[in-house]
Formats: C-alpha cells, structure tokens, sequence
C-alpha cells in the first residue's frame, strides 16, 4: 500500500526526489563554515584575511579548503587583484547570490526558535 502524501505536498510532485534534493543542499551547507562563509560573503566581496577574521576562530585551513569547494561548486568566485603584494579577493556567484534569501530566512528561524549559545557553549 503506497504511503500517503503530506496535504500540502502538490499532485504529482515526488517527495522522494525532493528529499534527495534536500538531503545534498544541506549535505554542502551543513558542512561546518560554508554556510557561514556565504553569508559573509552575501555582504559583498572579501578577502581572504577579511573573511578569517570575520569568521573567527576558524584556521587559515580550514577556510582556504572551504572557500575552495565553494568555487568548484560554482558558488563562490576568486579573483586575484592587482595590489602589491597581490591579493585575492572572494565574492558570491549569480549561483551563490541566489542562497542569499535562503540563509536569510534561515538565520531568522534560528532567532526565531533556537536558544541562543553563550560564548561557552551553553544555553544563555
């Protein structure tokens, strides 16, 4: 007997794709910092150093790492700018740009319904 869909779940639409589809966003944005990263970026173009300090504590690693899947994955630009010394400067993509909404909303729902953290860790 096949399993009863949800009332708000539109005819035809197959829930099982749209959990697979689901389960790989929040697989990439659920990977510690790349959400983060790209809501900093969602404020406009940085460098890298910008990006560490803003994202404090995460390591130069991590972050370098990071903000290298976020470009393969067509998410995040790097552009080498023409400085002395030469930087490299990180901005979101049409791609990126358009997670922007998402993790906004997703940042309100947190407000909305998380118990906050103290710097410690423990509730506030």
């Amino acid at each position: 007997m096949p399993k009863a869909q949800p009332v708000d779940v539109p005819p035809g639409h197959d829930v099982r794709r749209c959990d697979a589809a689901l389960a790989r966003a929040f697989e990439f944005l659920g990977k510690r910092w790349n959400g983060m990263i790209l809501g900093t970026l969602a404020a406009g173009p940085s460098g890298f150093a910008e990006l560490r300090r803003a994202l404090d504590p995460i390591t130069d690693s991590v972050l370098s790492d990071r903000l290298s899947e976020l470009a393969s994955a067509g998410l995040v630009s790097r552009e080498i700018t023409d400085t002395r010394p030469p930087g490299v400067s990180y901005a979101l993509t049409p791609a990126g740009q358009a997670l922007t909404p998402v993790l906004g909303e997703l940042s309100t729902w947190a407000s909305d319904h998380l118990i906050p953290k103290c710097p410690s860790g423990e509730a506030c």
